[in-house]
């Protein structure tokens, strides 16, 4: 199924359409402020072990991030932070950027490898952000890679659905998304470190 929704103005009906789907345990392709990612409810284990199975990857192995509305949902999930480390993510999200951080005990089980880490995203993405609203928890997030060489990433959502339909439960178009992926900046030693280079520059709020 692929819904036309407008970043500029979310259509509530059709968040709620896709909310629904999440809640059955469905998985869901959207558009985020880089490229489009590939997501489902984080509460939902089988959904969780769909996407790893999709990307080939254990669920326990994977990086999966969370995306959440603000920096009040993002407490839940991580442990502490120093006020600097809040300050920047402050003045950076909503953002092209996901920050690593030390899970909390909240983080699925299914979720906490040996790493015990967590990648947090607040996209600059009114769609993402009102589907996690409405659905009241974060939804877990990987991007859709491409095999294509040259093209990294896929832009086109009626091309996205082309390829996905028969895989995922519903496809939004919101427009055409990136080909460049966040920012990951790794903050589990307190410090910030850029893990790879992406549409973000974490200098601007250091």
């Amino acid at each position: 199924m692929l819904i036309k929704i407008y970043p500029e103005n979310p259509n509530e009906k059709a968040i709620e359409q896709v909310v629904q789907v999440l809640r059955k345990g469905g998985i869901i392709i959207y558009p985020t402020d880089t490229v489009y990612g590939l997501g489902c409810d984080i509460t939902n284990h089988k959904a969780i072990e769909r996407i790893a199975r999709l990307r080939n990857i254990k669920p326990e192995k994977a990086n999966f991030s969370f995306i959440c509305y603000d920096l009040s949902h993002i407490s839940d999930y991580i442990k502490p932070i120093d006020n600097t480390t809040f300050r920047v993510l402050k003045k950076a999200l909503p953002g092209p950027f996901t920050f690593i951080f030390n899970a909390s005990h909240a983080v699925p089980k299914l979720l906490s490898s040996n790493k015990k880490t967590v990648g947090i995203r607040v996209p600059d993405n009114s769609i993402a952000r009102e589907i996690v609203r409405m659905l009241g928890n974060p939804i877990l997030s990987t991007s859709i890679k491409d095999e294509d060489e040259i093209m990294e990433y896929s832009t086109d959502p009626e091309l996205i659905h082309e390829k996905y339909e028969d895989m995922v439960d519903l496809v939004i178009d919101g427009g055409y998304g990136g080909n460049l992926a966040s920012t990951v900046v790794d903050c589990t030693s307190g410090d910030f470190e850029v893990l790879r280079e992406g549409k973000g520059d974490l200098e601007l709020y250091l």
